[in-house]
């Protein structure tokens, strides 16, 4: 439900005097000094936001970076991808998919389609390469070197569509060390988490890298009916990545990449009335670990990718090729209806609560490939001008096939199959000027062409055909941004950036239940100003940054509602607003504090746009529009958390002999999220806040290392998502765990 003017300007005022007075602290004091080695200062933070290595203090843009031990945390309770979510401001991520399938929203800006074809405005980049379908986004992070989030658009150096920003992984590369890790823990639900990696070094010029990772937990909610599947909720997702470097001089180097995920489990289960009609809370003695469901619950992913970086260097300037291939293979079935049987059952029943009909589905994506070369050309220049460019080429094609079984009667499954092409190529470049030592520039250009077909057949489903089953599109656009820093001093920059953003044409295939529909090019408009600083001796690290953005044509996915429809609709406008902050702190020896957090404001403006309500059951806050209808002009995007908050805390004491004990604990918080275009009393997310702690003993000068920990330590549960078609089907967050956990580095 919206929130009354009134009731937003006192936060906000409150947190951008906040973040203004934390952005003058640095400028005001003359704690700034120069480098030194001593142990009691925090590390610095180095990124590649800009395509090459930088500190991030001097990155005119908002990037957050999580590396090393906080890695290690987040990821030793064998949870996926969207461990990272709430960890730095302004980011959500969520999945009605499970393991296989993240959504990502950064500013409040994403995608909440669960089609294998949807498009993201948010990037994922693995190892420099672009995974666009949303079932590539998934593959685990093991043997990373760093995760950065880097607000959006990213729309001039980065391939595919960026226009919220990029999500970047980069793994550990091999080197010249013969070295590795092994870290493995066990807890609840037999949650297993093993991972290694190991360092080979074959002669000065080649050396070798090899990461895994095993990630198991046993099924832990179990079926009250005796028809379905019998338990859920378990998995075994494993991932292997092998690299190898040759580098037989400094003109040349060549890094090859070669990797696959084997994932078997459930996809998010589906739970029937599981809301309280009139609230957001659940139903009385709701128990997580039970279920009441006659379909089948099944996810199966084979994914497998290459990729060749070569970097040659030709004096002025040094060239890079990046060749990738990547190959997805999912399927999903799921019992969506999330209860038993139906009134047309043959015995009468169904449960739990009213089920109206019975809806049990898959999808799975046939023949996928994804290719992709980028050539860029970077500047070796040392004076006042840099500059890099190039060319991004892209090509994907994939047949997805939806099925529909029969839970009730068990007769013959009914499918459709549509197949999708997408090609694009782009031109880029970039440029860096120092016009003084305080004072530098930084613009960039890209010019995009898009092109999409997609086709759908079926032999026994009778498809709407009212707008065809078949479309095209083709799409050309040039982005661009400026930026400026200047350098107050040696440790605190100020920044602007001014950038455009764009993403092609949507298109989403016809079902038994709605027609073809297609969405127009979006385009946006982003300003942001901030400040980074070192201070205190380097004891301190502050960003903070405030922003505004406008879309233009945002394309929507009305998802499920009384006619069970899934289509692709455009608002005339969006725009997001907001203040984010990274403060990381060293107050005493040994004690380190990190607090995130980010406000946003990112809403819907279109006086006649309108979507459909719930099928069913729930309380619709917005103005009808008659027929079913409701105007959802100024709603908050759907999963678009107002506030954002993150703290960790790590406490170590010295022991002798160099060995340490500490104490980590860190703390994410988002607030109430909308899970749909509408705005409802019972689908609308409850706050959540999740905790974790781990107490460890390191010896054996940092060798050896022994944890226990604990995730989501308060137990909270939430309805993190829904279904609206049938009732007031929920699913719902991860339970408690805990464990111990052992690490050796050799």
């Amino acid at each position: 439900m919206s929130m009354p003017q009134s009731s937003l300007v006192a936060p906000r005022q409150i947190a951008l005097s906040v973040a203004l007075a934390l952005a003058a602290w640095p400028a005001s004091q003359a704690l700034a000094q120069e480098k030194s080695a001593d142990k009691t200062q925090l590390e610095t933070v180095v990124i590649t936001a800009e395509r090459r290595v930088e500190n991030i203090k001097d990155v005119p843009n908002a990037v957050s970076s999580i590396s090393g031990e906080k890695l290690d945390v987040l990821n030793s309770s064998g949870q996926d991808i969207r461990f990272l979510s709430g960890r730095v401001p302004s980011l959500n991520i969520e999945s009605s998919f499970g393991r296989a399938f993240p959504r990502f929203y950064i500013r409040g800006y994403g995608n909440t389609d669960f089609r294998l074809n949807a498009s993201q405005p948010v990037s994922l980049i693995y190892d420099d390469v672009v995974q666009e379908n949303p079932i590539l986004k998934g593959f685990p992070a093991f043997d990373l070197k760093a995760i950065e989030v880097i607000a959006g658009p990213q729309g001039t150096l980065f391939g595919r569509n960026t226009p919220a920003g990029v999500v970047k992984f980069d793994s550990a590369k091999p080197s010249q060390r013969q070295e590795g890790y092994f870290n493995a823990s066990y807890g609840t639900y037999g949650t297993a988490n093993l991972e290694g990696a190991a360092n080979l070094v074959l002669n000065k010029d080649l050396s070798l890298r090899f990461s895994a990772q095993l990630q198991h937990r046993d099924d832990w909610v179990h079926n009250t009916q005796k028809t379905g599947s019998q338990s859920t909720e378990g998995y075994d997702d494993r991932a292997v990545r092998v690299q190898a470097l040759y580098e037989p001089s400094k003109d040349f180097s060549a890094l090859l990449n070669i990797h696959n995920r084997e994932l078997k489990g459930s996809p998010r289960l589906f739970r029937a009335n599981i809301i309280k009609p009139g609230t957001n809370d659940l139903v009385d003695g709701f128990d997580p670990a039970k279920m009441s469901i006659d379909g089948t619950n099944e996810q199966l992913l084979h994914a497998s990718g290459a990729s060749a970086r070569l970097k040659f260097n030709l004096g002025g300037a040094t060239l890079h090729s990046i060749t990738a291939v990547e190959a997805v293979q999912p399927f999903s079935r799921g019992d969506v209806d999330g209860g038993f049987g139906a009134p047309y059952a043959p015995d009468g029943k169904y449960g739990p609560g009213f089920i109206p009909f019975s809806a049990e589905t898959s999808d799975a994506l046939k023949d996928h490939r994804q290719l992709s070369q980028e050539f860029r050309l970077e500047s070796n220049a040392q004076g006042p001008w840099r500059w890099q460019g190039g060319v991004y080429l892209f090509d994907e094609r994939y047949t997805m096939e939806s099925v529909n079984y029969d839970s009730i009667f068990h007769g013959p499954t009914t499918s459709s199959r549509t197949s999708q092409t997408n090609k694009a190529a782009a031109l880029f470049g970039s440029i860096n000027y120092d016009v003084s030592d305080a004072f530098k520039l930084r613009a960039g250009l890209r010019y995009t062409e898009d092109k999409k077909t997609l086709v759908s057949e079926s032999k026994d489903v009778p498809l709407n055909t009212a707008n065809g089953l078949s479309a095209d599109t083709k799409d050309s656009k040039w982005t661009w941004d400026v930026s400026g820093t200047y350098a107050l001093d040696k440790s605190t920059n100020l920044y602007a950036r001014v950038g455009t953003g764009f993403r092609g044409a949507a298109i989403l295939p016809a079902s038994a239940f709605g027609p073809l529909s297609k969405a127009a090019p979006e385009t946006l408009t982003s300003y942001e100003v901030g400040v980074k600083s070192d201070f205190w001796n380097r004891r301190a690290r502050l960003s903070a940054s405030m922003f505004r953005y406008d879309v233009n044509d945002l394309q929507l996915t009305e998802v499920g509602g009384g006619s069970n429809s899934n289509s692709v609709k455009s608002a005339k406008k969006a725009t997001g607003q907001g203040i984010e902050l990274n403060l990381d702190l060293l107050p005493i020896d040994n004690l380190v504090l990190t607090l995130s957090g980010s406000y946003n404001e990112a809403k819907i403006h279109d006086a006649n746009l309108t979507v459909g309500g719930c099928g069913g059951g729930c309380t619709v806050t917005n103005r009808p529009a008659g027929g079913g209808q409701f105007y959802i002009d100024g709603n908050q995007l759907p999963q678009a958390p107002k506030w954002v908050g993150n703290l960790t805390a790590r406490y170590g004491i010295p022991l002798a002999g160099g060995d340490e004990l500490y104490v980590y604990t860190d703390w994410a918080y988002r607030s109430a999220v909308n899970f749909f275009l509408y705005e409802s009393v019972e689908f609308t997310g409850k706050a959540l806040t999740e905790g974790g702690l781990r107490v460890g003993y390191v010896w054996g000068n940092g060798k050896y290392e022994a944890a226990g920990f604990v995730r989501n330590i308060t137990n909270q549960t939430r309805v993190t998502g829904a279904i609206d078609f049938n009732n007031l089907t929920g699913f719902i967050n991860d339970p408690r765990t805990y464990g111990a956990q052992f690490k050796v580095i050799f």
